[in-house]
């Protein structure tokens, strides 16, 4: 094998693995010392194809989410039971794990460049842009990057496009499910939310159970359910359905939307 080798986006793979592990022993502390990560579902990871996998889940916070879900899934493929123990498992980690991020976020500096190399698919977002509300088409060529990664392994989105609670899921989701047919497993993550800050770099509190939920992959007609349809069952999947809402208590509601708008004015 040469070592100069690349993915499909023209990584090299020797050095996307350095980064992978140089994050990883980086992160690792942050799952297991200062705060605790209960985690379900590793045997549902051994059990999925080498390829053309799409997980969903709701979001919480910019990287914390996603870099928790590098952590659990190599961890779960080198035999770790719902747990990161002995970080071992890094130092030959699943190198064809993408995830989708925004390409101005990924762009605004030299740690989020590093973030990007190891494993971003970045695209323009359609709705927000430098803090304002667009309105952009989608481009295709954002689309076919997301199945260039599905088709040389397993991609991670955050449906969403937020860190906001109980929004609506984007319905390119459901295109690029209908288009490109993967296997679709939800996540569902809490508690990063208080244990970090907004982007997901600064530990904010210690102490928090954070939690990280691999659900069974989900049973979607391809050619048959609507957009429509399957953007409901992916909200019941990852939890964020509005009728989710009901059940959560009004004080918790509330303390998401002051925390929320505080974040809003804090950037003018």
């Amino acid at each position: 094998m040469s070592i100069f080798k690349e993915n499909p986006f023209g990584h090299i793979l020797f050095v996307k693995k350095f980064l992978i592990r140089l994050l990883g022993l980086i992160t690792h502390h942050r799952y297991k010392r200062f705060n605790t990560l209960e985690i379900e579902g590793s045997e549902i990871i051994r059990n999925l194809p080498e390829r053309n996998v799409l997980f969903v889940s709701n979001h919480q916070t910019y990287f914390a989410d996603v870099v928790a879900m590098f952590h659990v899934f190599n961890a779960s493929l080198k035999g770790r039971d719902d747990n990161i123990k002995r970080i071992s498992y890094i130092m030959q980690p699943k190198l064809n794990v993408y995830y989708i991020a925004a390409a101005e976020t990924m762009r605004k500096s030299l740690f989020t460049k590093a973030l990007a190399y190891a494993g971003a698919i970045s695209v323009e977002r359609t709705w927000r842009s430098h803090g304002q509300d667009v309105k952009r088409q989608v481009k295709m060529t954002d689309i076919s990057k997301i199945g260039m990664a599905l088709e040389d392994g397993w991609v991670i989105t955050f449906p969403q496009g937020t860190t906001t609670p109980w929004k609506p899921l984007r319905k390119g989701t459901a295109h690029i499910i209908k288009k490109y047919k993967p296997v679709v497993v939800p996540v569902v993550i809490d508690g990063f939310r208080r244990s970090f800050d907004k982007k997901g770099l600064r530990i904010k509190k210690k102490g928090i159970l954070q939690s990280l939920v691999i659900k069974e992959p989900l049973d979607i007609d391809y050619e048959n359910e609507s957009s429509a349809e399957i953007i409901e069952k992916l909200e019941y999947a990852i939890e964020q359905h509005p009728s989710f809402l009901k059940v959560i208590p009004k004080e918790e509601i509330a303390a998401y939307e002051e925390l929320h708008q505080k974040r809003r004015f804090s950037k003018h």
